[in-house]
């Protein structure tokens, strides 16, 4: 067998063969790295960072942090309210019989307003002047008697000073009788113990008055101390009849009178109210946060060039809101019950300060923290602040925000993290 001729070939040198590559397949592979950097820049945009919330554009309020002058003031809507306003309640209990004056009226103190009855009290009241009037009778009885005793003592005593005169005067016409020698010494003993005796019987009874005048005047006072607390008692007995009609305490206009007859009223129960006509002050409802910087002696100003004081300050807070009272530092103007007039009360003086705008980022932040906006205003970030001094525009910065500084002044309480988005 003859052998082949050997081949300079490779083995499978056949089997392999070149394939020419298209001219764009070469840049499939950057295409496609392409489009997923830019869906990475594009869901970098719609995805929400690790720790932000997102927020619609519209959603969004901002203001911008200015170094400007800040009025520490105020300012309040007040009402004008009666500088005095005294209450007029039942005294005693009864039922409404007649009304003599109509709500609103002027009234003057002391006038009748309305009538009550009440036949239980009156019989009472009746039955206790009765008695009083016995016990009076009965110090009079006694005032009586000790008159009657000082009397008869004097007259005692005036006849026991007499019948010593008498019985002197007979022993000195006897003594005389008895130097003639017509009287003999029995008959002078006679008329001298006579007189003895009355001298002795004068002696005693004048004695015996010292003592009971002393007596009588103890009991006198006694008596018209009792005489005076009766007749007290007395007065407020016929005053507690006279409470059964109710009167005016002081002089002024009569408000809040509701009362109507057949009515039954309480000893206590509020019937209106008189108010000072003429004299005014104003009442506002100031927001809690100024409940530490209000402070009574404050000057105030108000419309048409109103000069106030604070004159009250009322700490009970109701509804996150505090009362305040205003009084007139000069002449008040004519004005109404219930008229508002706006006032602005000083709370310090003016000074230049770095300002933001007031807004609900104060309550939501807590006065602590803001959020500032980038120079884009796409994007904002938590930033610890401090506050200080405040009004209804604008609060005061004392750290961490600076002039030139745009922060988002709507409420922040939604944003969960310190970053926001803002779409």
């Amino acid at each position: 067998m003859s052998e082949a001729p050997a081949s300079s070939t490779p083995p499978g040198a056949a089997m392999d063969r070149r394939i020419a590559r298209r001219a764009g397949r070469r840049w499939r592979l950057p295409a496609g790295a392409a489009a997923g950097v830019g869906l990475l820049f594009a869901a970098w945009h719609v995805l929400p960072a690790k720790g932000s919330t997102d927020m619609a554009a519209a959603d969004v309020e901002t203001g911008l942090v200015t170094r400007a002058p800040f009025d520490d003031v105020l300012p309040v809507r007040a009402t004008v309210a009666p500088a005095i306003t005294t209450y007029v309640s039942a005294v005693s209990g009864g039922q409404v019989a007649r009304l003599l004056v109509a709500d609103g009226s002027m009234v003057a103190a002391g006038q009748p307003l309305a009538t009550l009855l009440n036949p239980s009290l009156k019989l009472d009241i009746l039955t206790r002047e009765a008695a009083i009037a016995s016990q009076l009778g009965t110090v009079s009885a006694d005032d009586l008697a000790l008159e009657k005793g000082r009397l008869d003592r004097a007259t005692q005593t005036a006849a026991a000073g007499y019948d010593l005169v008498k019985a002197r005067r007979d022993l000195s016409v006897q003594q005389q009788l008895h130097e003639q020698g017509f009287v003999s010494d029995a008959g002078v003993a006679t008329y001298s113990e006579q007189a003895r005796y009355q001298a002795d019987r004068l002696s005693q009874l004048k004695a015996g008055q010292a003592s009971e005048q002393r007596i009588a005047a103890l009991q006198a006072g006694r008596l018209r101390d009792t005489r005076t607390r009766l007749v007290g008692t007395l007065a407020a007995v016929e005053q507690s009849l006279d409470a059964l009609t109710l009167r005016a305490p002081v002089a002024g206009r009569l408000t809040n009178f509701t009362v109507q007859p057949g009515q039954n009223l309480k000893p206590g129960d509020p019937a209106g109210q008189i108010d000072s006509e003429g004299r005014w002050k104003l009442v506002a409802d100031v927001d809690e946060y100024y409940l530490g910087r209000v402070r009574v002696g404050q000057s105030a100003t108000g419309e048409g060039n109103l000069r106030l004081t604070v004159i009250k300050v009322l700490p009970a807070v109701t509804d996150g809101r505090f009362r305040i009272e205003l009084g007139f530092a000069g002449a008040a103007p004519p004005l109404s019950r219930g008229q508002a007039i706006d006032v602005r009360v000083v709370l310090g003086a003016s000074r230049s300060a770095v300002i933001a705008p007031t807004g609900a980022w104060l309550d939501s932040g807590g006065g602590v923290s803001a959020f500032v906006l980038d120079g884009a205003g796409r994007h904002a970030a938590r930033r610890a602040i401090r506050v200080g001094a405040r009004n209804p525009r604008a609060v005061e910065i004392l750290a961490g925000l600076h002039p030139g500084d745009r922060i988002v002044t709507s409420a922040t309480d939604t944003i969960k993290g310190d970053a926001l988005n803002i779409r």
